[in-house]
C-alpha cells in the first residue's frame, strides 16, 4: 500500500486529497481539504498574480505540506492549470512555492488536465469500456475553460476546449451594466455562438444517449444542492429543470441552497446555464454525474503509472481515433494514410529492439502517420508547415503537450530538410516529472521517427498502395523491404532513394526496396 497526495492549484480554489493506493484495493480517498483562493481573478483580470495572493497560496501549500507529513505521504503530484500557467509571473510564483514549501508544482495544459479527469471517470464507470454501446458526451466545466468530448461505442471521437470557463464568465458579467435578473440570459447568448460553432464542426446531426457532467460546480450543485451521492443518473428533463432552477436563483439563494460561500455561488449561475445549453445541444436522454475531481484524476494517473491499477479503457485508442477523425475533417487520403501507417509500423517493429525504441514512440509515430498530410487542406505547396500548425492547434487527449510537439515536428520534417538546430520546443521540460531526457534526446527521437515516416511515405509515392504485401526485415546491415508486386515501381524506387540518405544517417543502415524472387 502507498500513501499518495494529489494537489490541485486551481483558478478558484486549491485542494489536496490523500489516498491509499494498492493493487489489492485500488484507490481509496482518506482525506480531502479545499481552500478557496481565486487566483484566476488576478490572472484573468490583470494577467499576473498579485503578491498578496501569492503569499496566501504559499500559506495554503505550507498547511498542505504539514498534512502530508501527518499522513506519512510517500509520493505526491501537484499541478496547476490555466490561472497559474497563463500568469506572466508564473515562473516566479512556482520558484517561490518551491523555496518556501519544498513542493514542486507543475503547470499542465488543458488536454493533460482533461485526460486525468477521463481516467478518474473510467475507473468509476463501465461506460468507458471499449464496445460499450451508444454515444456519450463528457462535459467538464472548469473555472478557466470547459471541455466537451464525444465518445461512440466507448471510443473517443473528438474533444474540444471551449473558452467558457465559469469564473471567466462570472468575472466578465460583473462588469455588465444591466439588471442581475437578466444576466443568465446574456450569459446564455455568450455561450450560444461558441456552442453553435462546435455543433457545426464537430457534432453535426449527432445526438448522444448520455451526457456525463463533471467539474467542481456540478459537484456542488448536485452533491450539495440535491444532497445526492456521486454516480447519480438523471433524466434529461430532471437535470434540465434543476439547471433552470439554479440559474434563476440569486447568489444569496444559491449560497443557502448549496451551503456554499457567496463567491462559489457566483459561478453556479453560468455553470447551470452552460450545462443546460449543452444538454439541449447534444440531445442527451440522460445525465450521469460522476462526482470526480481533478485530484481523483491525478491519483488515477499516478496509480496507472506505478502499475497499481489497470484500466479497461484503452486511452491510446482514444488518441488514435481522435487523430483519424481529425484527418478525415481535413480531407486526408484515407487509403494512403493506412498504407503509410502500416509500413511505418512494420519498419518500427523491425528496428525497435536493436535501436531502443519504445511503445510510446510507436504511438507517436502512428499519430504522425495518420496526420502527416492534413496540411494539404490548407496549402498543397506548404503542406508540412500547415500540418505542423494544425497539429499544434488541435488537442489530442491521451498525449502530453510535449508529445504533441514531437508528433508535429515529425510531420513537419516528413519532406523538408532536417536541421537539428531548427527544432523549437514550447514545452518547459522541467515541468515533466520523471523525464529522463533533455532537448537533445527529444530532437534525436524526432529525427528517428521522421526518418521512418519519410521512408513509409516514399513507398506509397503514387498513392496507389502497390506494396500491400510488403515484408520488412534486417539483413546484413540492410533494411530489406520486399514485395511481390508486379507493377512498375519506378516512382517508389526513386522516391525511396531520395529518403535513404537521411535514414542511413540516423540508423546506420541502408533501406532497400526489392521484388521477391519467383
Amino acid at each position: 500500500m502507498k500513501m499518495f497526495a494529489a494537489i490541485d492549484v486551481g483558478s478558484f480554489d486549491t485542494e489536496i486529497a490523500i489516498y491509499e493506493i494498492s493493487e489489492e484495493h485500488g484507490i481509496r480517498k482518506i482525506d480531502h481539504v479545499r481552500r478557496q483562493l481565486t487566483i484566476g481573478r488576478d490572472t484573468y483580470n490583470d494577467g499576473r498574480i498579485s503578491l498578496p495572493v501569492m503569499r496566501e497560496l504559499i500559506r495554503v501549500l505550507e498547511h498542505f505540506r504539514e498534512r502530508m507529513d501527518g499522513y506519512h505521504v510517500e509520493d505526491y503530484r501537484a499541478y496547476a492549470a490555466s490561472a497559474l500557467r497563463e500568469a506572466t509571473n508564473s515562473r516566479i510564483i512556482l520558484d517561490q512555492i518551491r523555496n518556501a514549501t519544498g513542493l514542486q508544482v507543475h503547470t499542465i495544459n488543458n488536454s493533460e488536465l482533461r485526460f486525468m479527469t477521463h481516467k478518474a471517470l473510467a475507473l468509476r464507470s463501465s461506460r468507458f469500456d471499449r464496445g460499450a454501446g451508444g454515444r456519450m458526451a463528457v462535459l467538464d466545466v472548469g473555472f478557466g475553460s470547459s471541455q466537451l468530448s464525444l465518445f461512440e461505442d466507448g471510443v473517443l471521437v473528438s474533444t474540444q476546449n471551449l473558452s467558457l470557463g465559469v469564473l471567466r464568465i462570472a468575472e466578465m458579467s460583473s462588469h455588465w451594466k444591466t439588471e442581475s435578473r437578466l444576466i443568465p440570459d446574456i450569459e446564455g447568448e455568450l455561450m450560444d455562438k461558441e456552442l453553435a460553432t462546435y455543433r457545426d464542426i464537430y457534432l453535426g446531426g449527432m445526438r448522444v444517449d448520455t451526457l456525463i457532467a463533471t467539474g467542481e460546480s456540478i459537484n456542488n450543485m448536485v452533491l450539495r444542492g440535491m444532497k445526492e451521492k456521486p454516480g447519480k443518473m438523471y433524466t434529461a428533463a430532471e437535470f434540465g429543470e434543476f439547471c433552470r432552477r439554479i440559474s434563476h436563483m440569486t447568489e444569496e439563494e444559491i449560497a443557502e441552497f448549496c451551503d456554499i460561500s457567496g463567491a462559489y455561488a457566483r459561478v453556479m449561475i453560468p455553470s447551470a446555464v452552460l450545462y443546460e445549453k449543452v444538454l439541449e445541444l447534444t440531445g442527451a436522454g440522460e445525465v450521469w454525474v460522476g462526482g470526480v475531481t481533478l485530484c481523483d484524476g491525478i491519483a488515477a494517473d499516478y496509480a496507472e503509472e506505478q502499475k497499481l491499477v489497470r484500466f479497461r479503457h484503452d486511452f491510446a485508442d482514444d488518441a488514435l481515433s481522435a487523430a483519424r477523425n481529425m484527418s478525415a475533417r481535413y480531407k486526408g487520403d484515407r487509403n494512403h494514410i493506412e498504407a503509410v501507417e502500416k509500413t511505418a509500423m512494420a519498419v518500427f517493429d523491425t528496428l525497435q529492439e536493436k535501436y531502443g525504441l519504445n511503445s510510446r514512440s510507436r504511438l507517436l509515430l502512428r499519430l504522425a502517420a495518420i496526420l502527416h498530410d492534413c496540411g494539404k487542406y490548407v496549402s498543397i505547396t506548404r503542406e508540412t508547415r500547415s500540418s505542423y500548425q494544425i497539429i499544434m492547434s488541435t488537442e489530442l487527449i491521451g498525449i502530453s503537450h510535449l508529445e504533441r510537439e514531437i508528433v508535429a515536428n515529425v510531420v513537419r520534417y516528413n519532406t523538408r530538410e532536417f536541421v537539428y538546430d531548427e527544432i523549437h520546443l514550447e514545452s518547459d521540460l522541467s515541468q515533466y516529472d520523471g523525464l529522463a531526457k533533455g532537448k537533445s534526446e527529444i530532437v534525436l527521437e524526432i529525427a528517428k521517427l521522421a526518418a521512418i515516416l519519410r521512408l513509409a511515405n516514399s513507398v506509397d509515392r503514387s498513392h496507389r498502395q502497390k506494396l500491400k504485401d510488403l515484408d520488412v526485415r534486417l539483413e546484413d546491415g540492410t533494411l530489406v523491404m520486399e514485395t511481390a508486386c508486379g507493377e512498375n515501381l519506378t516512382l517508389e524506387q526513386y522516391s525511396m532513394e531520395q529518403k535513404e540518405e537521411f535514414f542511413e544517417e540516423i540508423y546506420g543502415i541502408q533501406p532497400v526496396l526489392q521484388r521477391k524472387r519467383r
